[in-house]
């Protein structure tokens, strides 16, 4: 945060005024200083993370350059006077040179601090997007089966390394993500603790009346769900955790957004208010951290040891962990395992923080 108070938070509306006025030339170098000047007392920074999308054609280009309009209603039109027949439209444009664009992209997170807690920023969800002359409007190989087909192009690469023609870009769009584009992340974790406190004592009398029936060697057994569950309403979201961890970990000298971006969804779904993160590392280890069969926890302890060198963050491993692609949980188990047995050791905090997790795991 920077020394001036800040006059207000970004807001959707501001945020987009910002984005639309990058030309595409400086538009990488002048995101964040535009943010910054528009949101007095913010001082904001940009990432990207290499996680290739792309939309749905939205333009049909001629042979020549020219703009022929709206991929849909282009589509639609030329059907129509071919009276719907698939096979003359096909005929029609598999060798005149016509193309359709899209736009491609990868996410890109703006944050700025709000303060000195771990959870004190926040975060503007985003896509950096370049428009592409993506391929021909039609199978040159196979006559389409269906409008649907021509409407949704199947037979151009879409890969990362996918070369195409580039129109324009690179943009930057504010991305709605199901209601996360722009949080406070403090309050974010707030809302979403109480949203799950709420919604679980919204079920206390179900739950109170619920009866479990357990069959083992002796026959049936019934247990009240909550003697069986006795923490249930203590729940912790694992959003919460992993920020509370961070935080009594080796790892709360480091901004938690200089590692980590999130991906946030906030949204009605069946009835029920669905409210979290998955967390996005900035930067990834070389290899995935499996946990191998007869491996020793002392060599475990060397690999993690490594991987908190590769990406320059005390304990990064274990956050690594609890997104379950990167480091095997069985790791977290193996090594839990070693400090009980004193055989291994970890800095006190790592340890605790450890220890819980293997208690009571949570994984994104």
């Amino acid at each position: 945060m920077s020394d001036q108070k800040p006059v207000r938070l970004p807001d959707p509306a501001s945020v987009e005024t910002v984005l639309a006025a990058l030309q595409a030339q400086s538009a990488d170098a002048k995101l964040a200083p535009a943010l910054t000047k528009t949101f007095p007392g913010f001082a904001f920074t940009v990432v990207t993370i290499d996680d290739f999308y792309w939309r749905n054609p939205h333009a049909v280009v001629a042979a020549d350059g020219t703009r022929l309009g709206d991929h849909r209603a282009w589509i639609e039109r030329e059907l129509a006077e071919v009276g719907g027949d698939l096979t003359a439209f096909w005929n029609r444009h598999r060798e005149d040179g016509t193309k359709f664009a899209e736009w491609r992209g990868a996410s890109a997170f703006a944050f700025a601090p709000t303060g000195p807690g771990v959870a004190d920023f926040i975060q503007i969800s985003l896509g950096r997007e370049l428009e592409v002359l993506a391929g021909p409007v039609v199978d040159p190989d196979y006559r389409p089966y269906s409008a649907d087909d021509l409407l949704e192009p199947s037979w151009v690469r879409r890969e990362p390394d996918a070369v195409a023609p580039v129109l324009a870009g690179p943009i930057y769009r504010l991305r709605g993500r199901a209601g996360g584009g722009i949080v406070h992340m403090r309050s974010f974790l707030a809302r979403g603790a109480r949203i799950e406190r709420e919604q679980r004592a919204a079920r206390r009398t179900e739950l109170e009346n619920s009866v479990l029936h357990e069959v083992g060697p002796a026959g049936t057994r019934d247990t009240a769900f909550l003697d069986a569950n006795p923490d249930w309403f203590d729940f912790v979201p694992r959003e919460n955790r992993f920020f509370a961890d961070w935080e009594r970990s080796s790892a709360c000298a480091h901004r938690i957004f200089d590692h980590w971006a999130f991906d946030i969804h906030d949204l009605e779904h069946r009835d029920r208010r669905e409210i979290g993160f998955i967390p996005r590392p900035l930067k990834l280890p070389a290899g995935k951290l499996a946990m191998e069969e007869d491996i020793s926890v002392h060599r475990l302890m060397e690999r993690i040891e490594a991987i908190d060198a590769e990406i320059g963050l005390p304990f990064a491993w274990f956050f690594l962990m609890t997104h379950g692609h990167w480091v095997d949980p069985d790791v977290g188990d193996a090594i839990a395992e070693g400090l009980r047995q004193g055989r291994v050791r970890l800095p006190d905090r790592d340890a605790a923080v450890l220890l819980a997790w293997a208690d009571k795991k949570y994984l994104f």
